[in-house]
């Protein structure tokens, strides 16, 4: 069974994405209901040197945008990081689904052997983009959604496994 990069990218991301800005409701309900400070999660961090709550947003929508612009062969969009409260929080996982939504599958038409040379702070990584999407995307953009995830654990959300897998649905819903 072949699987396109389109659905090992879009096709992941994207209902990613969707469960993330769920989580991302019950943790503003919850703050609201609880009198929580919003900064005390927003700013939150699971480590003294790790980075917070919305920068592992900022990161995961960053890497998923990155990924689509990158394997169909377009400039990645550039967008400020100033994010500060649970709307703007919405609002940037909202921008990177309706640019998800802008992609067509044959787009991403021979992208596992496209070269990509990704730029980063200490350096280039060459690879193409099988071992872009496989050994820099997914695993990227899992560790953040998964870090946000568990500083809203950390911190008292009642959220569980379904509600990072399924939106909060349990099978037979």
């Amino acid at each position: 069974m072949s699987i396109s990069v389109y659905d090992q990218t879009i096709g992941t991301m994207g209902p990613m994405l969707k469960n993330l800005d769920l989580i991302v409701s019950k943790a503003e309900s919850w703050v609201n209901t609880n009198e929580i400070d919003p900064d005390a999660i927003l700013k939150a961090r699971l480590a003294p040197d790790m980075l917070t709550f919305i920068h592992q947003i900022r990161i995961a929508t960053d890497v998923a945008k990155g990924a689509a612009a990158r394997l169909s062969g377009l400039e990645p969009p550039v967008w400020e990081d100033n994010e500060s409260t649970f709307v703007d929080v919405h609002t940037r996982i909202g921008k990177a689904l309706e640019y998800f939504a802008k992609f067509e599958p044959s787009q991403f038409d021979g992208a596992e052997k496209k070269a990509i040379a990704l730029k980063l702070p200490f350096g280039t990584l060459d690879m193409s983009g099988q071992q872009y999407v496989l050994q820099f995307v997914l695993p990227n953009f899992y560790f953040h959604v998964t870090t946000a995830y568990n500083i809203l654990r950390h911190n008292g959300l009642a959220i569980g496994k379904f509600d990072f897998l399924n939106g909060g649905k349990r099978p037979g819903e």
